[in-house]
């Protein structure tokens, strides 16, 4: 179960952060190997050939990609404490539907924000906070997405909170009028030390998404 875990990260990455609160929450130790996406390890190219993305968690030699994966994984082998998925069936299949949901309309209207302009943008920025209505919705009145305590859907989404700054600023909105209950719910996450301390700061992802968006739009 233990042995050796290494981790293929990128500091902005969202998916690469769930995985490291996926760790943080089961106090596992696990070395931390940055990647430069722009010059791509051998170990990366090795490890996931198919994709060659972050994050990759190695354990004991083995790779394991794709982020939700990875913590699914994560709360399998490790599943002495702080379970992250429901232990019903029907609840799991619902926790895994929502944070399909996260990757498929959640981070894709998030992506245009920030990496287009003009009516692509505005058409972006709608699809954005309808789907971040969509989770308000399904989060109502309880304190996580699962009930009363912290777990799979949280971890997923919670991540993209630290790029909420650029999102604002890039894309001239204000999720906090629009999503009220999102950003009460995305506090309350942060006061969880796993989530505090993965989550870097939202102006330094600022920074490094101006950068990012310089590939994207001719300003």
């Amino acid at each position: 179960m233990a042995g050796e875990v290494v981790l293929l990260d990128f500091w902005p990455s969202m998916f690469a952060m769930r995985v490291r609160i996926a760790l943080a929450e089961k106090g596992i130790r696990y070395e931390s190997k940055e990647e430069d996406l722009s010059n791509k390890s051998p170990l990366l190219l090795e490890m996931n050939p198919i994709n060659k993305q972050i994050p990759v968690l190695i354990h004991n030699g083995k790779p394991v990609c794709e982020s939700l994966i990875i913590v699914q994984y994560i709360d399998e082998v490790w599943n002495d404490k702080s379970p992250l998925l429901p232990s019903d069936p029907y609840q799991r299949a619902q926790a895994r539907f929502w944070a399909d949901f996260v990757d498929k309309k959640v981070s894709g209207a998030a992506k245009k924000v920030w990496s287009t302009k003009g009516e692509e943008q505005e058409a972006g920025k709608k699809e954005f906070l309808e789907a971040l209505k969509t989770m308000e919705g399904e989060l109502g009145d309880k304190p996580y997405f699962g009930g009363e305590t912290f777990g799979y859907v949280d971890l997923s989404f919670i991540t993209f909170y630290s790029w909420f700054h650029a999102y604002e600023v890039l894309g001239n909105i204000n999720i906090e009028a629009e999503c009220p209950k999102i950003i009460t719910w995305a506090k309350r996450c942060m006061q969880k030390e796993a989530v505090a301390k993965t989550l870097p700061d939202q102006k330094k992802v600022y920074e490094f998404v101006v950068q990012l968006r310089k590939m994207f739009v001719s300003e």
